[in-house]
């Protein structure tokens, strides 16, 4: 097996990442598979995925031309084009970092992050998280993302890789996120 690490650059490769992004949407999964497996949430359309892939472009890892995992850039240039993400950046407004609001900083969200079956647990996500940081660390300060409290897979992976909880809340639909953040 031999995985790329790269960056999404056409229509195939988001088609990629949004055809992995379906198959691990709560719907598509069962309970016991997202306890153990974990789980994305947002689903975003191509055309969305595409403009924020102009800003900067996603890491992705591919195994041949297969989209086998990614973690989505999303800049503050971004706010205010996936609706239920608007309320994470605004919140951004009121979380401090190290004295300051996090929206004084310039920053780079993690948009979603997936590793498809049969490749978890063999380091692509670490592989992938070097690669997100080799590209982006110089230009922003660091890396920010919500992660649902549910989630204990995703919550421990992105522990491992240095991320720390930053903030903590309960959005009106009662779920629980925890937002952390990964110094470079």
């Amino acid at each position: 097996m031999m995985i790329n690490f790269t960056t999404s650059g056409s229509d195939k490769e988001l088609l990629g990442i949004m055809a992995l992004q379906r198959s691990n949407l709560p719907d598509n999964l069962s309970e016991d598979e997202m306890k153990s497996q974990g789980f994305v949430t947002v689903i975003h359309e191509l055309a969305g995925l595409k403009k924020m892939n102009e800003l900067e472009q996603h890491v992705i890892a591919k195994d041949d031309e297969k989209v086998i995992a990614y973690l989505l850039a999303m800049t503050s240039a971004s706010a205010t084009d996936i609706p239920v993400l608007i309320p994470l950046f605004e919140l951004f407004g009121k979380i401090e970092y190290a004295g300051r609001a996090v929206s004084e900083y310039k920053y780079i969200v993690v948009g979603q992050v997936c590793v498809g079956k049969g490749y978890r647990g063999q380091g692509v996500l670490d592989d992938c998280y070097a690669e997100y940081r080799r590209r982006f660390e110089g230009r922003y300060y660091f890396a920010i993302t919500e992660i649902s409290v549910r989630n204990t897979r995703s919550i421990q992976a992105h522990k491992r890789i240095g991320f720390t909880q930053v903030h903590e809340y309960k959005a009106p639909d009662g779920e629980e996120w925890s937002v952390v953040l990964w110094q470079w």
